[in-house]
């Protein structure tokens, strides 16, 4: 009887039988899309390359929001806000320099977001140098990948967008050579916002990149936060380590901010302790008492830069780095520095000067090791075989790894799980 009602209700309800109809219709996203393999798993979501299945047959990365948990139970609360934001600004945007996105697909309750794909990003090319090379990143290279992140971020500030998490693994680069700007996913408009930007996050850009104004408990911030960052970055790239490599400290229980101790310590070692002359507001900032009991330290950037960058350009990161977020550069202003003026003047083509043998590999892609959208090989088949025999090496690899290096923070992997955004350390099969 209830059967029939409910069928009787689909018949008569036009809205039900367009939806229907609608659903129905509606492509899956392995309808359009053929998945290669899994490419990172971060806080929101997993990234896996894809190709269309159109006729055009071009690369894409896709980014599967995760479900919310309550223990180990999977439930489905709504778009997190990080979803929401992401999808919003980046329907809105289109520059060179930003990834674009394609489209969005709401599927089973899941949300994917249809991105180009992008060959390389900054970490990669740090690693590729310091660990396959082990030599430093060329001017002419370090040059056009900083001038594109400032063009990229030129445009995000112009349009009233900060950010908020600039760091190497978010930075892209394509197989051409042209720098990306990605994972828009902390990003926040600052004309008219409906609320205080603390209000919302009070947490914001990984630790090695946060700007000293957020280590000090600023309430109130603005675009130089991201300036502060693209120096950061630009020094990373130049020594192929971070600049300010911190310990961070973690919220506690009620979920209150801790002093980061660390991390404003490894600043002011490398640029001096901030005086109120150089920064008046400072002794308003909730920190500043704390940061006092700090030993003190004089500037020694212009030797830290000796061996690693151009005097123009220890100029310029000297600018990116002023402690008083007022006199830090805009990007705007970064962009017209001499440094960017002399030779060799930077490329449309990141690696236009590099021989062949010093362009880093493409991205490798992996088997995903967790419920996922990326179908399994058959049990039994070879392909399943190699996939169960590289990951059971890998895996003993890794336990060998952490017996040697006990987790401690600042390590080699530790920095690739932060900068990738999530702690997911299991070693995965290769693809290609």
């Amino acid at each position: 009887m209830l059967d029939e009602w409910s069928s009787n209700i689909l018949v008569t309800d036009p809205m039900r039988v367009y939806r229907s109809k609608r659903d129905a219709a509606r492509k899956r996203v392995t309808d359009k899309y053929s998945i290669l393999g899994f490419i990172s798993s971060g806080t929101y979501g997993r990234v896996y390359k894809a190709q269309s299945k159109e006729s055009d047959g071009r690369i894409h990365a896709i980014k599967k929001f995760k479900p919310d948990k309550e223990g180990d139970v999977v439930t489905y609360t709504g778009i997190s806000q990080s979803a929401i934001r992401e999808i919003a600004l980046n329907r809105e945007i289109s520059h060179e320099n930003i990834v674009s996105l394609k489209e969005v697909i709401l599927e089973d309750k899941s949300i994917y977001m249809v991105f180009e794909y992008a060959e390389h990003d900054f970490l990669q090319v740090i690693h590729h140098h310091s660990q396959t090379l082990r030599s430093s990143i060329t001017q002419p290279v370090l040059k056009s990948l900083t001038y594109q992140l400032l063009n990229g971020l030129l445009y995000l500030h112009d349009a009233h967008i900060i950010h908020r998490d600039l760091k190497p693994a978010n930075i892209l680069i394509t197989s051409s050579g042209v720098v990306k700007i990605g994972d828009l996913g902390l990003a926040r408009l600052t004309h008219q916002p409906l609320q205080p930007l603390f209000a919302g996050d009070k947490v914001v850009v990984t630790i090695w990149y946060r700007a000293p104004e957020l280590l000090l408990g600023a309430k109130h911030y603005n675009k130089a936060v991201d300036i502060w960052a693209v120096g950061c970055v630009m020094a990373e790239l130049a020594s192929l380590r971070p600049i300010f490599k911190g310990e961070e400290a973690k919220l506690d229980s009620k979920k209150n901010v801790p002093f980061q101790k660390d991390q404003l310590l490894k600043i002011i070692e490398i640029l001096g302790t901030p005086s109120e002359r150089d920064w008046a507001k400072i002794k308003d900032l909730p920190e500043y008492q704390n940061m006092r009991r700090l030993d003190p330290f004089a500037n020694r950037l212009g030797q830290w830069c000796q061996s690693r960058i151009q005097a123009s350009g220890a100029d310029l990161l000297s600018h990116l780095f002023a402690y008083d977020p007022d006199k830090r550069l805009t990007a705007a202003e970064a962009l017209q520095h001499k440094w960017f003026q002399e030779a060799p003047q930077p490329t449309r083509n990141a690696f236009e000067s590099l021989p062949s043998h010093q362009i880093p590999p493409h991205r490798r892609i992996t088997v995903d090791d967790a419920p996922s959208m990326m179908p399994l090989p058959a049990a039994g088949s070879q392909a399943q075989a190699q996939v169960s025999q590289v990951q059971a090496t890998a895996q003993a690899n890794l336990s060998h790894s952490h017996s040697n290096q006990s987790g401690k923070a600042g390590s080699g992997a530790s920095f690739a799980s932060m900068s990738a955004g999530g702690t997911h350390t299991r070693k995965k099969a290769r693809l290609g």
